[in-house]
């Protein structure tokens, strides 16, 4: 099973893919780890990445399972849940041709 360090190390590395990346409404850290005993705090942290950024913390060992582990997630849920969310896959969508006749700025077909 991985460490709670390796864990860590994955989320703060994590990008996303390289398409999502490149879409306007994509935050250019979707997951971030905040390591502090009272985070992440909904008043706090909902604004991260401009609302499309999952933040995630308390990371410990979960006793109750054998290699498993806890931890509190929070997001935007009307930014990154509904608006944002149908946004940035409406732009994926767009991207992908699976919506002809619209286009985004050329340099994110790059």
């Amino acid at each position: 099973r991985p460490s709670l360090d390796e864990i860590k190390a994955v989320w703060q590395n994590y990008t996303g893919s390289s398409i999502v990346r490149q879409l306007p409404s994509a935050p250019k850290h979707p997951v971030i780890y905040i390591d502090a005993p009272d985070r992440p705090q909904p008043r706090r942290d909902r604004m991260t990445g401009n609302g499309m950024s999952t933040v995630i913390g308390r990371l410990r060992l979960w006793t109750l399972m054998d290699g498993g582990v806890q931890f509190v997630a929070q997001a935007h849920n009307t930014i990154r849940g509904a608006a944002g969310g149908s946004i940035l896959n409406a732009e994926l969508l767009v991207v992908k041709g699976y919506l002809e006749g619209l286009r985004l700025e050329e340099s994110i077909h790059e």
